[in-house]
């Protein structure tokens, strides 16, 4: 498997390093940081000061290689219908996903030593949606890292691993 890194707007090269080699060792694959591209316009919604993740995720594909999947980063606060945000989404046909790093911060972060939460947390939840364009759905093993996230309490809590039940499930 080969996985495209996209910067969506401008992102922290260090974490976006972090990230290429946090899922390079969890997923065995092969990771390249691809250039950047702008967040669309018509992702915000000034109504909710956020961005509807569906719009970047459909910049996203325009950016797709055939054979590669794709992760787009983003640091801006992103939803989807129906939710109040997501810390990332995942379209499994077309093997593009997105997380976003904006409520993956919290007051920890900005601790001495807070930025390796932050890694830690973009590299579980960027395995997370990868494992969506894997065909994998979420998991009710809170341990897992296909389980759902709700908050980071969630997050914090799961592993960077596939479990013994969504492992053997994984497609190409």
């Amino acid at each position: 498997m080969n996985v495209d890194l996209v910067p969506v707007g401008d992102i922290d090269q260090t974490i976006l390093k972090e990230l290429k080699g946090g899922l390079e060792t969890v997923l065995g694959c092969c990771v390249k940081i691809v250039e950047q591209i702008a967040i669309p316009d018509r992702a915000f919604d000034p109504s909710r000061n956020q961005y509807l993740s569906d719009a970047i995720i459909s910049s996203l594909r325009q950016q797709k290689q055939k054979s590669a999947h794709l992760l787009g980063v983003t640091g801006v606060d992103i939803y989807t219908d129906d939710l109040n945000f997501v810390f990332g989404q995942a379209d499994g046909a077309d093997r593009v996903a997105l997380i976003s790093l904006n409520r993956l911060r919290d007051e920890d972060c900005a601790l001495p030593g807070g930025e390796k939460l932050l890694a830690e947390r973009s590299l579980k939840e960027a395995v997370h949606e990868l494992g969506h364009t894997l065909g994998l759905g979420h998991c009710g093993d809170t341990g897992c890292v296909m389980h759902f996230s709700n908050s980071l309490i969630d997050t914090d809590v799961k592993g960077r691993y596939f479990c013994s039940r969504c492992r053997p499930k994984l497609i190409e």
